[in-house]
């Protein structure tokens, strides 16, 4: 899971799993595989090194 802010603000945590893609038109846009749309504050690098970031956790914790 990894945290991210809506442009009003307010914070949620998104399953970096089910991200599907990110762009940038201007504001950072993901689209969830369920093809929900979020926009956020965080840049469309910031997104992908914290989805990294969670794989990279992830991969830690198996066997």
């Amino acid at each position: 899971m990894i945290v991210l802010t809506r442009l009003n603000g307010s914070r949620f945590v998104v399953n970096a799993e089910m991200i599907r893609t990110v762009e940038q038109r201007p504001d950072t846009t993901l689209v969830l595989v369920n093809g929900e749309t979020l926009i956020v504050k965080e840049s469309m690098e910031d997104v992908v090194a914290k989805a990294i970031e969670y794989g990279r956790m992830i991969r830690m914790f198996q066997p």
